[in-house]
């Protein structure tokens, strides 16, 4: 809710990106290797050049256009890039977010089932991987050599450390009570477990295999090359500083077997290398290079950065980060909205009365402090009812001050007051017409009873499923049965549309995105729909007249080879395009133009 907030208070800022694309030029005038180079500051000054306005972008363009180019400066350097630790609990949810799009308690049921134990023909059940709730790095010895030998004998002496890698823990509050997630030999290889696991289970192994050999393997160098290139002569006499960078793997190392995923896209993107240049070589203009652009909001979390977080903030253990992130869903107080967490209504309602009333307890540091306490007490250092009292007292005093007013705020009454209904308890034929009222039971637990009691003994149970009835989000669709405004609301499956006439009139209707994509059997739109279950799939608008449908969302450029229909989809956490046509199953990487357009 927080970060949401962030997002809806967000003013964009307008900026430009100005740059050139330059080449060497050649004895036919082309030169070879073209590159892009983007501007970086006036000549002789160290400060950074920020173009605010498309005024004075159009002026710097015309400057670039007419200067000429020359190489200033060469400068290169080597850097060495580690490898990641072997996985925790947190990374581990991270990663097969990233990768595979397994959201947090799909992959510890899946970790659950390696660590427990699968079948391997007449080898009988065996334990795949170590513990699964983890949050300490620390490997066996053991373990080290094996992999160690493993990476001598496939890969070379030039892929290994002088020494066994030790990884640091920087969690907040880490216990450190068991090993890292590894695979509990290294010579099991994804491959030999093929015909013994579900694909689902393959695919988190092979990850966990090749994060625990990574970890172990040499550090991975790369050669970074950046060029200065002054653009002088300018019409308005206004000298500017180019700067392009370029990078290639000058010795692989461990990413020969294991890149880590990133949480955004552009994360440490590698960057095409540069041509040979040398200092004061003179360089040919080819296109001026301008493009508008506006700062973007923080993004909303994913599962991965969620979980990521938690363990930067100590909340929780690693036993809890699943449970957590199904159960904000599962009570829908967040809703997940092509793999963002997005906060429902509801959960802005219970999030904001919740900080109203208990302002302590729902600040950041809250849980961790209380970790911290909690572990105190066991390690015997404090006492633990001076601990409890602190916590209980301001506690009791604001939930007695909250049960006055919470009941009332969720439903957003005024006055706790709301019209018999004439139910069967009632002892009138038909409704009594008196109001009801906020009762509290023996149970100390509230409810709606009417004031013609004991004449009138209609009561209405008070719960939460009556605050989302005050969350209903209103829509510009009209009730095609009734004429009457529908809105959305959410049901047990889901969001759906429902018309404001109930119970009169009791028209519901699916939510559904348009894709703008024809369907390629009768020619209708491909429609974006939720299965019962909450999986994506997309099929015709004239179902069900037409059955077509698929699992894989729909892209609008068709096939350049021959027409047909082309999907989106990921393999190991890469997106990708394929053609729909049967005859064509070649798959290529998917361009980010498509990616855009789409």
């Amino acid at each position: 809710v927080d970060r949401e907030r962030e997002i809806e208070a967000f003013v964009p800022q307008e900026y430009w990106a100005l740059g050139a694309r330059l080449a060497r030029p050649g004895a036919d005038g082309v030169g070879p290797a073209p590159f892009q180079a983007a501007l970086h500051s006036h000549l002789g000054s160290r400060q950074r050049l920020e173009v605010s306005n498309g005024a004075t972008a159009s002026a710097i363009a015309a400057d670039l256009r007419a200067a000429s180019y020359r190489v200033l400066d060469v400068r290169h350097r080597d850097s060495q890039r580690q490898p990641p630790p072997p996985f925790i609990t947190s990374t581990i949810q991270q990663e097969a977010w990233r990768k595979l799009r397994y959201s947090a308690k799909r992959t510890m049921a899946l970790a659950q089932q390696l660590y427990e134990g699968v079948a391997l023909g007449a080898e009988g059940p065996v334990g795949l991987i170590t513990y699964m709730r983890t949050d300490s790095v620390h490997v066996a010895a053991a373990a080290k050599q094996e992999a160690r030998d493993y990476i001598r004998q496939r890969f070379g002496a030039d892929y290994l450390p002088p020494h066994p890698r030790t990884h640091t823990q920087k969690a907040k509050g880490a216990q450190e009570a068991h090993e890292a997630i590894r695979p509990t030999s290294m010579l099991r290889e994804p491959a030999a477990l093929k015909d013994f696991l579900t694909a689902d289970q393959l695919r988190l192994y092979e990850l966990v295999w090749k994060r625990m050999l990574a970890s172990q393997m040499a550090v991975a160098v790369i050669a970074t090359t950046t060029v200065d290139v002054a653009a002088a002569g300018t019409p308005s006499a206004q000298g500017y500083l180019l700067r392009a960078s370029g990078s290639t793997v000058k010795f692989p190392g461990f990413i020969a077997l294991y890149t880590e995923g990133r949480d955004e896209a552009g994360e440490e993107e590698g960057q095409p290398p540069l041509p040979d240049l040398a200092p004061a070589e003179p360089l040919r203009l080819l296109e001026v290079l301008s493009e508008q652009k506006f700062t973007q909001p923080p993004p909303r979390y994913t599962e991965a950065t969620l979980v990521k977080a938690l363990e930067e903030n100590g909340i929780g253990r690693p036993s809890t980060y699943a449970p957590t992130v199904a159960t904000i869903q599962d009570r829908d107080y967040v809703r997940k909205e092509e793999g963002r967490l997005m906060p429902s209504g509801l959960g802005k309602l219970v999030s904001d009365l919740l900080t109203k009333h208990f302002a302590d307890i729902m600040d950041l540091g809250f849980t961790a402090t209380m970790e911290e306490d909690l572990d105190e007490i066991a390690q015997g250092k404090r006492p633990w009812a001076p601990v409890v009292q602190e916590f209980y007292q301001p506690f009791a005093r604001d939930l007695k001050e909250a049960e006055k007013s919470l009941s009332h705020a969720a439903l957003g009454e005024a006055e706790p007051v709301c019209e018999c209904t004439g139910s069967p308890k009632c002892k009138h034929v038909g409704p009594c017409g008196k109001p009801m009222t906020l009762k509290e039971s023996r149970w100390k637990s509230k409810f709606w009873g009417c004031t013609g009691y004991p004449d009138c003994r209609s009561t209405k149970s008070l719960r939460l499923q009556e605050a989302k009835a005050a969350l209903e989000e209103p829509t510009d669709q009209v009730c095609e049965k009734c004429g009457k405004p529908m809105v959305i609301k959410t049901g047990r499956y889901g969001r759906f549309l429902a018309c404001t006439g109930y119970p009169d009139c009791k028209n519901t209707k699916p939510i559904v995105v348009g894709t703008g994509v024809k369907c390629p059997k009768d020619g209708g739109e491909l429609l974006q729909r939720k299965s019962r279950k909450g999986k994506t799939f997309y099929s015709c608008s004239n179902y069900p007249q037409c059955d077509f449908s698929l699992g894989a969302r729909p892209l609008p450029q068709p096939c350049p080879h021959c027409g047909s229909l082309r999907i989106a989809f990921r393999r190991g956490g890469a997106r990708c395009t394929v053609c729909n046509k049967p005859s064509r199953v070649a798959a290529k990487r998917e361009e980010p133009e498509a990616v855009g357009a789409a």
